[in-house]
């Protein structure tokens, strides 16, 4: 592991462009502050098309501007946003998506984040269920990992996944389920990230679905700016906080927290085809 004893983190799920970056640094002082506390990858996530533009732009910036520091980008369609329909996201994709093999810093690993959310359905149910089923057929059709926001949802999520055939690598994001879901979710071959949300006082079922995930199968984000991990739950999020999301994951499971760093930036590489 490289720094010595320091842990090294990925954080595998932000959003640090800006339609949702609010600091007074920028960017800049998002990512610095990251390094500082030892999270020198990150995945930036798309959930629509001007903010996966603004996430592919921002991570190919990056190569430059923090060389210390790989950030790659996803491209998709957030189901709050699902009737506003996918071309757009095709198309991006169409201009945007690598050749198969290892993805180097600044390009784009992911279809997603997509999927159902019937907490909040700022989209018809049917809208988001069209726009998740198009999204895993790009992922497919491009051979990127499908990254899956369900929230409310598990029923139609696994039923989506089963009639349009899982593409080989998909992440559960922000996992929010109980030991049930999880063991549905890694039947499937799925990974499961894990934010903020397992330091919450009332997300024991979370943390229950935490400690029997196996190892391969384990990821840790933050969701930034949203979820902030306790001490700052209620704060904006952002990168640096994924080192306080990952100790608490090992405590959970009972692992050396440097340990829980290796097994995480391991799966991340693989589950996304990360490059050196």
């Amino acid at each position: 592991m490289s720094g010595g004893s320091v842990p090294r983190w990925t954080d595998s799920h932000c959003h640090i462009q800006g339609t949702y970056l609010d600091d007074p640094g920028g960017v800049d002082a998002v990512i610095t502050r990251a390094a500082e506390a030892g999270v020198d990858r990150l995945v930036c996530i798309g959930t629509g098309d001007a903010e996966s533009r603004q996430a592919a732009e921002l991570a190919s910036s990056v190569v430059a501007t923090h060389p210390t520091v790989a950030v790659w980008a996803t491209v998709g369609l957030h189901p709050h946003e699902a009737s506003h329909g996918v071309a757009p996201i095709a198309a991006l994709l169409e201009e945007l998506a690598p050749a198969p093999g290892q993805k180097l810093p600044g390009t784009v690993v992911a279809v997603g984040e997509c999927g159902l959310d019937y907490h909040y359905e700022h989209s018809p149910r049917e809208a988001q269920r069209a726009a998740f089923a198009a999204q895993i057929a790009l992922a497919k059709r491009h051979g990127l990992a499908l990254v899956v926001h369900t929230r409310e949802a598990w029923d139609d999520t696994f039923d989506i996944l089963d009639a349009c055939g899982q593409p080989e690598r998909t992440v559960i994001h922000c996992f929010t389920g109980g030991a049930a879901e999880a063991r549905r979710c890694l039947d499937l071959g799925a990974y499961l990230s894990f934010s903020g949300i397992i330091t919450f006082k009332n997300a024991s079922a979370v943390r229950e679905a935490a400690a029997l995930c196996p190892g391969d199968r384990l990821l840790v984000e933050t969701d930034a700016p949203f979820l902030a991990p306790v001490p700052f739950r209620g704060q904006r999020n952002e990168p640096a906080y994924v080192a306080i999301v990952g100790a608490a994951l090992a405590a959970i499971r009972g692992e050396a927290v440097s340990e829980l760093a290796e097994e995480t930036n391991a799966n991340v590489a693989a589950v996304f085809s990360l490059g050196p």
